[in-house]
């Protein structure tokens, strides 16, 4: 069973054990950091277009960040045992970016979800220097959506997203928190953030938003 991102729980051999990851997303193709393989992976590297490494030198490290600019490429695996080691070796290729964001649930139950540049996301925004992460979310979530009196209850986990930008590399981290708020509110998007709509998403409504969203925003409201 998955636990918050960055550990999964396994039975094996009549015994539990605990396996470090990240998923990292370049667009829509995952890459995986971790210290073992599980079945779920080890399915994944069946793909004729998956990619398995299992070393962490520089050479190595770009080898594969040069495949995944390939059309064809699927997925990709790199595995060390040493997780510590494995993430700094690949995170100093990037500029690391720190973000946070909600899942803000109202009084029914409803999701608060935000369209911007043509995919409906969840309110997320990057942290400014010496603001804590959890302030950090409450003030993205209030910015971009005009929400105010939000009751944050916890952390809902982290995702990953890999980018090009201005010639260089970017790995943004987006933590996540659970929150609350009042639905009897005013909703005003945040235009110069390129949000052009906000709406309370029921489950019926909510499964035909993520048929238009990214795969990170998947996978937490997965784990959530």
């Amino acid at each position: 069973m998955w636990n918050l991102a960055g550990t999964k729980i396994v039975f094996c051999d009549h015994q539990f054990l605990l396996i470090m990851y990240i998923k990292i997303y370049f667009n829509d193709k995952p890459v995986f950091l971790c210290d073992s393989l599980t079945k779920e992976l080890e399915n994944i590297l069946h793909h004729p277009d998956a990619i398995f490494v299992d070393e962490i030198n520089t050479h190595a490290i770009n080898a594969l960040l040069h495949e995944i600019k390939k059309d064809d490429f699927h997925a990709g695996v790199l595995m060390h045992n040493n997780f510590g080691e494995l993430e700094e070796a690949f995170f100093k290729h990037f500029t690391v970016i720190e973000a946070a964001g909600g899942i803000v649930r109202n009084e029914k139950g409803e999701l608060l979800m935000i369209y911007r540049l043509g995919k409906w996301d969840l309110p997320k925004g990057k942290q400014e220097p010496g603001e804590l992460l959890k302030d950090c979310a409450i003030r993205e979530v209030g910015e971009e959506t005009g929400l105010k009196n939000i009751t944050l209850n916890g952390k809902a986990g982290e995702t990953y997203h890999a980018y090009n930008a201005y010639g260089k590399h970017f790995l943004k981290t987006s933590h996540w928190y659970h929150m609350t708020c009042s639905e009897y509110q005013q909703l005003v998007p945040q235009t110069e953030e390129d949000i052009t709509a906000i709406e309370w998403v029921d489950e019926a409504k909510l499964k035909e938003a993520l048929q238009n969203t990214y795969p990170s925003i998947k996978d937490i409201l997965n784990r959530s």
